[in-house]
């Protein structure tokens, strides 16, 4: 590889490095918004780690959404009726038995 070519792909390596970076900082963990199977790590009680969440919008499970949109997420009423929002810490809603 020549210096040229070396430096070339430094370069390129460090924008997608500050790019990657940037995109983390721009998301958020959004609790009770997951999919069943679709939460990130560490979600509590019913989960052991990524994609072990049992319940659609399991109040303990969380997944990474855009900074600023979780408490503004439409998602499906309760069973009972009841509204469901996203929040920035664990729910005690829909936790599996």
């Amino acid at each position: 590889m020549t210096t040229k070519t070396t430096t070339l792909a430094l370069a390129l390596f460090g924008a997608c490095a500050a790019v990657t970076s940037a995109t983390a900082q721009d998301m958020e963990k959004c609790f009770g918004v997951a999919l069943a199977g679709e939460n990130g790590c560490a979600a509590g009680p019913g989960t052991t780690c990524a994609g072990t969440s049992a319940i659609d919008y399991q109040g303990n499970a969380w997944a990474l959404v855009p900074a600023g949109t979780c408490e503004d997420m439409v998602l499906p009423a309760a069973a009972d009726g009841s509204d469901r929002m996203g929040a920035l810490e664990a729910l005690d809603r829909d936790i599996p038995m």
